[in-house]
């Protein structure tokens, strides 16, 4: 089975801050921005619904609400707040981890490591839960973060490794890491922002 990363640049404490906001605005600028989205998504999961499961939308609603959730069917809320995270924020490139199979993560975890880039970690993005107090799905999504200040120490930790060493590394798994080293890039030149990561 193929795995896949769905990454943002965001401002993750705005994004945290719209759960339980009650903010009806925010539901409704997000329920008209992704109605496609939300259509679709109901289809898809139509079994799952008709199980009692809530449909995207009330997920949303209960996310911005900040209750009540249910948990056996933690992945809707975790896909509503996915919509936050891109409501809020932007992608970003993920084409070194869309899609993955077997231990990719793991092994580019490795690499960092071996780099001394101990401040970044894709398997967080995997296997973390959503911010409380959403329900942590039984299966997919995984959700993880890097902060502005881990995005920050990363390419600090990058900028100090030399060429030797990168040459050392696996010439695919440096290239992954390269995509990683992007994205605390940009983090750094929009201050407050950092990457919101979801594991499918």
């Amino acid at each position: 089975m193929s795995l896949s990363l769905t990454l943002y640049l965001v401002d993750l404490e705005r994004a945290r801050g719209a759960i339980g906001s009650g903010d009806d605005k925010l539901r409704r600028q997000i329920g008209g921005r992704f109605k496609a989205d939300l259509a679709r998504a109901d289809e898809w999961f139509s079994s799952e619904i008709e199980r009692g499961a809530p449909t995207r939308h009330d997920a949303l609603r209960a996310v911005i609400e900040g209750g009540p959730f249910d948990a056996r069917y933690g992945f809707q809320y975790g896909y509503a707040y996915e919509m936050i995270c891109r409501h809020f924020g932007r992608y970003l490139n993920n084409n070194a981890f869309s899609p993955f199979r077997g231990d990719w993560l793991e092994e580019v975890d490795r690499g960092l490591g071996t780099l001394g880039i101990d401040a970044l970690r894709v398997t967080t993005f995997m296997y973390g839960g959503p911010p409380a107090p959403l329900p942590r799905p039984s299966d997919f999504p995984g959700y993880g973060e890097w902060s502005a200040e881990r995005c920050a120490e990363g390419l600090a930790q990058w900028q100090a490794t030399t060429p030797e060493a990168r040459a050392a590394v696996e010439p695919m798994v440096l290239d992954a890491i390269a995509a990683c080293v992007e994205w605390t890039r940009e983090a750094q030149a929009k201050p407050g922002s950092g990457v919101a990561g979801f594991g499918y």
